[in-house]
């Protein structure tokens, strides 16, 4: 059995969902959240990620892309800041339900600020990575040597979907050389496969 909660680098925490989703908390100087989950384990998260943070002290959340399994916890986390990529905010003003693939969460995060991304946000460095969605995005941790994948690419070194509403598969490939040459010893995937 795959383990649901624990440590995967000094400051690194991950919860996986039960349908391989992943939650990662950067338990540093600011509590950083990356992507937040599908809804239907929130119970789940609360109850093995609340063991590491107090989730009313999170100070940011940041969005790989807006899909529903990685924003579906959003408000589980009242007092953040909510980032994502300024392509992939246009692409929720534009189309909402097709930006997050779930009508009911497409709403629920219609009633928060997204801010667009800087290119380094606490020691994230931002590395735009459209494909699976025009406004996906990977983020280097270069103090852990950790890259958080979202659904760009996973461990199975196996590359995300890209016939989605927003999806931009022309561009899928030059993503994934952006990637090659990244140092890390810690892969940070979406989702575990």
């Amino acid at each position: 059995m795959e383990k649901v909660f624990g440590k995967v680098g000094e400051s690194i925490w991950k919860f996986t969902g039960g349908d391989k989703s992943n939650v990662y908390l950067i338990d540093g100087a600011k509590k950083i959240i990356i992507d937040t989950g599908n809804r239907t384990y929130r119970d789940h998260l609360k109850n093995f990620m609340g063991k590491a943070v107090d989730f009313d002290k999170v100070d940011v959340v940041i969005f790989t892309h807006l899909h529903y399994d990685h924003s579906g916890n959003f408000d589980m986390f009242p007092q953040a800041q909510f980032y994502a990529s300024p392509e992939e905010i246009q692409a929720f003003r534009e189309n909402p339900e097709g930006t997050v693939l779930d009508a009911v969460v497409a709403e629920k995060l219609s009633s928060i600020q997204i801010l667009p991304l800087p290119k380094e946000l606490h020691g994230l460095k931002v590395i735009e990575t459209p494909g699976h969605t025009v406004g996906s995005i990977c983020l280097w941790y270069e103090k852990e040597k950790a890259l958080f994948t979202g659904d760009t690419f996973f461990r199975s070194k196996m590359q995300g979907r890209v016939d989605l509403p927003t999806s931009a598969p022309h561009e899928m490939k030059n993503s994934i050389m952006k990637l090659i040459d990244v140092p890390y010893k810690i892969l940070c995937p979406g989702h575990d496969y």
